[in-house]
């Protein structure tokens, strides 16, 4: 269950937004300039509501009247950015291996499985410059699984794909909504995205 009951601002801008979803893959929608974003980085703690409540499952995230703001790296989020954002400087074995792991004995999502159910397996000893943008953004959620999630957030991952790029990605991005039970934010402004992604549908006006 997410719940989210917080009031935004930044400069100007300012919202209120309630959601409540059990869903699996709650897709977030809405016109530029919503708050589609500044949603999901209130979530992961990277911009703090004015007011208001943020839990995942049973854990209180944030809560502005208990005093409650956990750090973002003990927030247990992944988030799939528009861009990639890999490391130009590393092969993607260690772009994949890069960041905040559990213990072994709270590891959800293994190496070698992550590898086989984004089929990335003959892009490990190659450099981010020489892949394409469908194959960077399967290394980027092969990264956020890895890092132990308890929620997984993407903000609009096909947006900078042309038609075909899209079109080879999405059955990776299914395959990671129905076999890993991971629970998802999926930001997009594309119908057919949502249609075959989400579970419900959040609209922010």
């Amino acid at each position: 269950m997410l719940e989210v009951d917080i009031q935004l601002q930044r400069g100007g801008f300012q919202r209120q937004v309630r959601i409540a979803s059990d869903a699996r893959v709650l897709a977030l929608t809405g016109p530029s300039g919503a708050g589609k974003t500044s949603v999901l980085n209130a979530i992961a703690g990277l911009l703090r509501p004015t007011s208001g409540r943020i839990a995942v499952e049973d854990r209180v995230l944030f809560d502005s009247t208990g005093r409650i703001n956990t750090s973002v790296h003990q927030r247990r989020i992944g988030y799939v950015f528009q861009e990639a954002r890999l490391f130009p400087h590393l092969d993607i074995n260690a772009n994949l291996r890069y960041g905040r792991h559990a213990p072994a004995r709270a590891t959800q999502f293994g190496f070698d499985a992550v590898v086989e159910l984004l089929g990335i397996s003959p892009l490990l000893q190659r450099r981010p410059r020489n892949l394409s943008g469908g194959e960077a953004q399967r290394v980027a959620i092969g990264r956020a699984l890895l890092s132990q999630p308890a929620l997984l957030l993407l903000d609009e991952p096909l947006s900078a794909l042309d038609a075909q790029r899209r079109g080879e990605l999405i059955p990776y991005l299914r395959r990671v909504c129905t076999e890993t039970g991971l629970p998802m934010v999926y930001v997009s402004h594309q119908p057919d995205e949502v249609q075959q992604l989400a579970d419900a549908v959040h609209v922010l006006d």
